[in-house]
């Protein structure tokens, strides 16, 4: 007990510790931190150099190493490596060497002497652009009104080519809802048309990264109209009927893709889902989509290809479920069903472990809290080693997902590294603890001056480090308190922030920051500026063309601040033209045309704020004389004649129109008893009328005044009327919104919205309420409530129905008969329990819950639900220990069923079902219990590589967390991997449950290996739990090699070897020298036919292919002097070849000219059809045409 009390507390200071993560200077000690690495998917292009990321910080700086493919690269032992001064950056020089020699897992080490980080496995690999095979394709003859597909089956490149399909003039083919391009390329047609014939379908297929565009060779489409060719026939072969076969009719959809009624698509989250569905009919059928178990997330959704494609971005488990796209046409629809599943790689739930500074005897927490689907596993290391064969330290605990600090001391600083994977994916993070004593300095700039503006939020910050944690206090000015209560607000990052900011809070502020081993202050001053202001708005304007207009902007603002005015029109620029003159406060348009019409916008700027106010501009034609339009006068001479009780005529003379039209008068009143200096819209009346027939409401004294509006805005108000003061009466409507209910068991509250001042039409305004149980022959009770809202009726019944009336009286009588309401005295708590209650196991983590609903009168109140109480008393494993996880689940309504998911397997369960209302809950149900069977296990808790020797290993592991069940046994599956990260044989062992580890034997030396190990129940094999290892090095094979090649008759031999190639060296050259030039014979026996010349992989020449005999050189012809053969007209290019050629094309596939490479390249690639042997030049570049 006392144990889980010192956890509690420990816990409280770890997350004051977590809330608080300092930045360390980099002036004091601190371990490495990793600040920039290449992303773990590290695509390159094979023409430049490679350059692979490793920056890091830590004091002191820290020193780099790498490793390659899980063992040691020693970077001084290649020479076209080198790493960047001051980083750990590698540069790769591939003038030198082939980029695939370099695609390889790679991982950073940045240490010094506090500690250790790495970097992400960063996976190198070149990008790829293939050439598209060689294939030959037959035309397609297909009858008018079937469907067709054709294929366009890109060759597979790093990182997958874009697709788009092109005529022989580098046009986009046209695509619609009949015609359209599916995820894979394929061109898909629902139904053919005779205009669809043509002989240059060719698919074209961009590579990114290598900027280059390689084309499938054209494909011929020919429609045939089979009636037009039977009626041509007919009448050369006496009406006989060539073509038997009957035209394409109209026929109902089906789908092209997907085949069957259903099937399935997985996604990881934050991917883009995409799932299509084409079909074939005629007439051209639709496609729409709906998302059968919900609605489609409307801001991430979207529809392309003519609806085919279903878009979903940014995919989270809410998107998983079964969606249905429907083909329809007038002849009949289809279906079909995708079921999605979303799984997730690991991904942080509340960010990355953060780094911690402590001091000497503080405690805290490091935690690496991670989700994913499935479920990822979690494992420590520190300073790059795991941390279960890390040196013990008594002051840490690893707890899963969570590594306790208590009471640390100096030396114990180190970096931590996390790793959360599963089979998606891992998240590696590094987070160092800082054992640090060290007095606070504050590292805000000094005397630095915020400005803001009044009535704004400040926020002045004071960033400060100490180890112990400083506290931050505040003053100002004479430093007399601190600042600590309204209107200041203290943040736990030191930050002081005023929520309204207001003149009398300019001044000097002194931030102070104090630990155990000292002090330190720094001041900052506050400066609180005047708003920005427009006082005078431009206003609409009507003008004639060929006149002047001017648009005042008058503006206030803080006098230290410097203004700048600006004039939008439409939102944009002032269109530059002299017409249009800016002054300080005003613009102004002379001789306006009809484009100068628009909206004016002025916008005045400070370095802090702005203000804007916009007008409108319309201009009209020119007249004789000339018209200007503003507002109405207002009107004036208001008269109340004809004068009744609840009626009174008021008639007024308009005021001067300035040549735009009344539209019309608005009425307003004052109730100068009720509401004096508030005015009131009463009624409107057109702008053709001078006289309003009023309403009067009794108990009001009114004023009336009339404004008058046209199309340039409304008139002032006109002077005020003459008072007129109606006659109380009684009330003319009685309370709305009666309600009963109760506060408690015994109670009845009635309440109601009373009436208004204008409502009440006379003084002495009270109600009548009255309340009766709804039985047959209760008489009404009656009180009387004045200057209230609600009533409270005590001593009544528990939850029992009342009828109710709330009436309006006033001192002229009463109101109308008020309308009968409802409601039900206050709830008690259920008295009785659901009965007949049982568990159903559905599977190991599913039951379903039945029992029998509770009489309504037992429950007291109005039924809110059912409450199932359920908890694991624990796991039916004897390893196991007892465990009481309580769990409520809450089902509102009146169900007597209901599932209980998420269930451990093979664990005893206890559970009880409650009723409840909106008192509360009642009794529970007899507790019941029930056991899950067993399930699948979890992965093993650990699994760790010891004792690597030449050609054997030990593995140790821990049996899984969650077992789940009975453990009958562990598979183990193993296989090698090599330098290009190609997984070669596996091989499977099958041991017992009793063992927790094994000696594997006759392995490779230096070789690394990948292990898989699950565990398995009755119900199947669990997760599995993945680790890696090399094999040592075969030292005692390594040194007998260099004891031979230092052995005496060794290097004599070699000697001797050395000589006699000498020897025949100098022969040879004295022959050649004798002999002059080959004759041609030998010249053509020499250079056979290019098209069975093979790469060389001495000096990577390639053999040109050619797909026909006539493209080969003649034996024994000439080449231009530049070793290249000049092409004939053929047009075998692009199109034979996938090359780019002397095209390019932008993003729309239009063709722009060169797209990538320059034509020499090809012209040498070219050349090697020469009779004349290569050159190594021409043999690089013909390199680069491939690559």
């Amino acid at each position: 007990m006392m144990e889980r009390r010192m956890d509690a507390a420990l816990l409280v200071l770890f997350l004051v510790h977590l809330a608080t993560t300092l930045e360390v200077p980099l002036d004091l000690p601190q371990p490495p931190t990793i600040t920039h690495q290449s992303p773990k998917d590290y695509i390159i292009d094979p023409r430049e150099n490679i350059v692979i990321h490793c920056e890091a910080k830590g004091k002191p700086h820290p020193s780099f190493s790498w490793t390659r493919n899980g063992t040691h690269f020693d970077i001084d032992e290649d020479p076209n490596v080198t790493m960047k001064p001051h980083t750990g950056t590698l540069v790769v020089d591939i003038s030198r060497a082939k980029a695939e020699h370099y695609e390889c897992v790679y991982q950073c080490t940045a240490r010094n002497k506090h500690g250790t980080a790495v970097s992400n496995n960063i996976v190198v690999q070149q990008s790829r652009s293939p050439l598209w095979s060689k294939e030959t394709i037959k035309p397609f003859v297909i009858q008018e009104g079937v469907s067709l597909v054709l294929p366009c089956r890109p060759p597979a490149g790093l990182p997958p080519p874009i697709i788009f399909w092109m005529d022989d003039n580098f046009q986009r083919l046209p695509q619609s809802r009949r015609v359209s391009q599916s995820l894979n390329g394929d061109l898909y047609f629902s139904s053919v048309l005779r205009e669809d014939s043509r002989n240059d379908y060719i698919c074209y297929a961009r590579f990114p990264y290598t900027q280059t565009i390689q084309q499938k060779q054209p494909i011929t489409v020919t429609v045939l109209n089979l009636d037009a060719i039977n009626d041509t026939m007919a009448a050369f072969y006496n009406d006989t009927d060539l073509f038997s076969e009957d035209p394409a009719d109209e026929r109902k959809p089906t789908f092209l893709i997907p085949s069957g009624p259903s099937s399935s698509k997985m996604v990881l989250r934050g991917q883009v889902l995409e799932m299509e569905c084409i079909a074939e009919g005629l007439p051209t059928p639709d496609i729409s989509w709906t998302k059968v178990s919900g609605d489609l997330p409307a801001k991430r959704t979207s529809f392309l290809h003519y609806q085919k494609t279903l878009q979903i971005v940014d995919a989270s488990e809410s998107d998983a479920g079964d969606y249905r796209c429907t083909s329809r046409n007038p002849l009949g629809s289809v279906h079909h069903t995708i079921h999605v599943t979303v799984k997730a790689a690991p991904y942080w739930i509340s960010g990355a472990p953060r780094n911690l500074v402590l001091a000497p005897g503080e405690s805290s927490v490091l935690t690496c809290r991670a989700s994913g689907t499935p479920k990822p596993s979690v494992s420590w290391s520190m300073n790059g080693v795991p941390i279960e064969n890390s040196p013990k330290d008594l002051s840490r605990k690893v707890e899963d997902d969570t590594i306790i600090f208590t009471d640390v001391q100096t030396g114990s600083s180190a970096v931590y590294q996390c790793n959360v994977s599963n089979d998606f994916g891992y998240l590696l993070s590094n987070a160092f603890v800082n054992v640090l004593s060290e007095p606070p300095r504050v590292l805000t700039q000094a005397n630095k001056v915020y400005q803001i503006i009044k009535n704004h939020q400040a926020l002045i910050d004071c960033a400060s480090f100490g180890s112990p944690i400083p506290k931050i206090t505040w003053f100002k000015d004479s430093r007399s308190s601190t600042l600590d209560g309204d209107p200041y607000i203290l943040h736990d990052n030191g930050t002081l922030e005023i929520h309204v900011a207001q003149a009398h809070n300019s001044g000097k502020y002194t931030c102070v920051a104090r630990n155990i081993l000292g002090i330190y202050e720094n001041h900052i001053y506050l400066e609180v500026k005047e708003p920005t202001r427009i006082l005078k708005q431009p206003e609409y304007k009507v003008v004639q063309m060929g006149r002047s207009v001017v648009f005042e902007c008058k503006v206030k603002h803080d006098p230290s601040l410097i203004p700048t005015m600006t004039w939008l029109k439409d939102d944009g620029e002032l269109p530059d033209d002299e017409r249009l003159i800016v002054d300080s406060d005003s613009l102004t348009i002379i001789d306006v045309t009809e484009s100068d019409a628009g909206v004016y916008t002025c916008i005045m700027n400070t370095t802090l704020d702005h203000d804007s106010a916009s007008a409108e501009l319309t201009v009209v034609e020119a007249t004789t004389p000339a018209v200007v339009y503003e507002r109405p006068d207002p009107p004036t001479d208001l008269e109340l004649t004809d004068h009744k009780k609840r009626s009174v005529q008021l008639t007024w003379i308009p005021g001067d129109e300035h040549n735009s039209p009344i539209q019309k008068f608005l009425i307003q009143y004052e109730d100068s008893l009720h509401h004096r200096g508030h005015w009131h819209n009463l009624t409107e009346v057109p702008g053709t009328r001078t006289t309003a027939h009023l309403k009067l409401s009794p108990y009001i004294h009114y004023t009336f005044r009339v404004l008058a509006l046209n199309a340039v805005d409304f008139s002032r108000p006109s002077f005020p009327s003459r008072m007129v003061k109606t006659e109380s009466a009684a009330p003319d409507e009685n309370p709305t919104g009666v309600q009963g209910f109760g506060t408690e068991h015994d109670n009845l509250v009635i309440s109601w919205k009373p009436l208004s001042g204008l409502q009440s039409n006379g003084p002495g305004l009270h109600y009548k309420v009255m309340w009766r149980q709804k039985v047959v022959d209760s008489d009404w009770t009656t009180v009387t409530v004045a200057n209230n809202s609600k009533f409270v009726v005590s001593g009544t019944p528990t939850f029992v129905p009342y009828e109710l009336k709330v009436q309006a009286v006033n001192d002229h009588g009463a109101g109308p008969e008020p309308a009968i309401a409802h409601g039900y005295s206050g709830e008690d708590l259920p008295v009785a329990a659901p009965e007949n209650v049982q568990a159903v196991l559905l599977n190991s983590t599913l039951a379903e819950v039945h029992w029998d609903p509770v009489p309504s009168k037992l429950i007291r109140g109005h039924l809110k639900g059912y409450k199932v109480y359920y908890w694991r008393e624990h796991s039916l494993h004897k390893h196991n220990p007892h465990l009481m996880e309580n769990q409520i689940l809450t089902f509102s309504g009146n169900h007597t069923h209901r599932m209980l998911p998420g269930l451990h397997p093979f664990s005893r369960y206890s559970f009880n079902v409650r009723v409840y209302n909106g008192k509360g809950e009642g009794p529970p149900s007899p507790t019941l219990r029930f056991d899950t069977p067993e399930g699948v296990p979890g992965a093993p808790t650990s699994l760790v590589v010891t004792n690597p020797n030449l050609d054997s290993l030990t593995l140790e592991w821990s049996p899984p967390h969650d077992r789940n069940g009975r453990i009958t046994g562990y598979t183990l599956k193993y296989q090698p991997v090599n330098n290009s990260n190609e997984l070669g044989p596996v091989e499977e062992l099958a041991l017992p449950a009793n063992e927790t580890s094994v000696t594997l034997l006759n392995l490779k030396y230096s070789t690394r290996y990948k292990f898989y190990l699950n565990a398995k129940t009755v119900r199947g094999a669990g997760l599995a739990i993945s680790q890696e290892a090399v094999t040592i090095v075969d030292e005692a094979v390594a040194s007998r090699q260099v004891d031979i090649a230092t052995q005496g008759w060794f290097i004599g031999l070699m000697c001797a070897i050395a000589l006699l190639i000498l020897i025949l060296l100098i022969i040879c050259f004295i022959q050649r020298n004798k002999g002059g030039k080959y004759p041609v014979k030998e010249k053509e026996d020499a250079h056979t036919d290019p098209e069975f010349q093979p790469m060389k992989d001495d000096d990577c020449t390639f053999g040109e292919y050619s797909d026909n005999e006539d493209h080969k050189p003649l034996k024994g012809s000439r080449t231009p002097s530049n070793g290249t053969v000049k092409r004939d007209n053929s047009d075998d290019s692009l199109v034979d070849y996938g090359e780019g050629g002397d095209g390019q094309f932008n993003e729309d596939g239009s063709f722009i000219g060169q797209y990538s490479g320059k034509s020499a390249i090809r012209e040498t690639a070219e050349g090697h059809e020469s009779s004349e042997a290569p050159s190594p030049i021409n043999a690089m570049n013909s390199l680069n045409s491939f690559v």
